[in-house]
C-alpha cells in the first residue's frame, strides 16, 4: 500500500485542499491524522502536545524562566545519559546567562521560545503579546544568532486567540501530554513516578529546570534509566514532530 506524508497547517490549508481535491479525484483516500492537537479543527492553529505513533520515542522539554542553579546539572546529566532535550526559555532569562544557552545548542539541544515576561497571554490583550512575541523572538536571536521555531507560552496558558496571534509569527505552539508536576518539589520518587506510570509513544514530557525545582535534577537520571529499561528512545520535539506528520494512505 502506498503512504505519502502531508502536513496540515492553516496557513497551507488552500493549498492542501486543493491536493486533497486532486488527489480524491483520482482515487478514494483515508485521512488519518497521526498527531494530536489540543484544539483539533483544521481551520485553526493546533498546539502539538502527543504524537500518535508506536515506536517507543518520547521527547524531553525543559521550560526555564529563572535561575542558574538548576540548569547545569541538568545538561551534565542529559550530556552523561547522551539524552538530547528541547529547552524553552524565556528570553529575560536567556539574557541574563547566554553561556547556559550556548552550552545547550553546543550539546544539541533544541532551543524554544517561553516569551519574556513570563505573563498569562490568555490575560494580556493582543498589542501586549504582541510586543512580548517580538520582544521575546529578538532577544532569542541576539543570544542564539537563530530564529528559533518552537513556542511554548508561559505557563503553558493559552487559548485559540492566543494561539492565532502565535501562529501569525510562524511559531509551532508545543504544549505536553505528560507532566511531571516537579515545580511543586513533591519528592523525587513522585516526580519518576509522575513520568514513568502512564508514559506512551509519541508523549511530550515536561519538567522543569528553573531554581523553583528544586528535586527535578536528582528524579532526571532515574527517569531516563527507567524509560531507557523500557526500551524508550527521547528525541527532540522536531524528531517526534517529523514522525507525527498527518499521514494520507491511499487504498487501492
Amino acid at each position: 500500500m502506498a503512504k505519502r506524508i502531508i502536513i496540515v497547517q492553516s496557513r497551507q490549508l488552500k493549498m492542501f485542499l486543493i491536493v486533497l481535491f486532486i488527489v480524491a479525484a483520482a482515487g478514494s483516500l483515508v485521512l488519518r491524522p497521526s498527531f494530536l492537537p489540543v484544539f483539533s479543527s483544521a481551520e485553526e492553529p493546533a498546539a502539538f502536545y502527543k504524537a500518535d505513533i508506536e515506536d517507543k520515542k518520547v521527547a524531553l522539554t525543559f521550560n526555564v524562566s529563572w535561575g542558574e542553579d538548576m540548569t547545569e546539572p541538568i545538561l551534565d546529566t542529559l550530556k552523561d545519559k547522551n539524552v538530547h532535550a528541547t529547552f524553552f526559555i524565556s528570553a529575560s532569562w536567556a539574557e541574563r546567562h547566554p553561556d547556559v544557552v550556548q552550552r545547550m545548542i553546543e550539546e544539541d539541544h533544541t532551543i524554544g521560545n517561553h516569551g519574556y515576561q513570563y505573563e498569562h497571554y490568555p490575560r494580556l490583550d493582543q498589542e501586549e503579546i504582541v510586543e512580548d512575541l517580538n520582544l521575546s523572538h529578538k532577544k532569542i536571536k541576539d543570544v542564539t544568532e537563530m530564529d528559533v521555531q518552537y513556542f511554548r507560552p508561559p505557563h503553558g496558558d493559552f487559548n485559540k486567540e492566543v494561539l492565532e496571534t502565535i501562529d501569525r509569527f510562524g511559531y509551532d505552539v508545543i504544549h505536553w501530554s505528560v507532566d511531571g508536576d516537579d515545580w511543586e518539589n513533591p519528592g523525587v520518587d513522585v516526580i519518576v513516578k509522575n513520568i514513568t506510570k502512564d508514559i506512551e509513544p509519541g508523549d511530550v514530557i515536561l519538567l522543569n529546570a528553573s531554581d523553583s525545582a528544586k528535586q527535578t535534577g536528582e528524579a532526571l537520571p532515574k527517569i531516563i534509566e527507567s524509560l531507557n529499561g523500557n526500551n524508550y528512545e527521547f528525541v527532540v520535539i522536531e524528531e517526534l514532530i517529523s514522525q507525527a506528520e498527518t499521514s494520507v494512505n491511499e487504498v487501492n
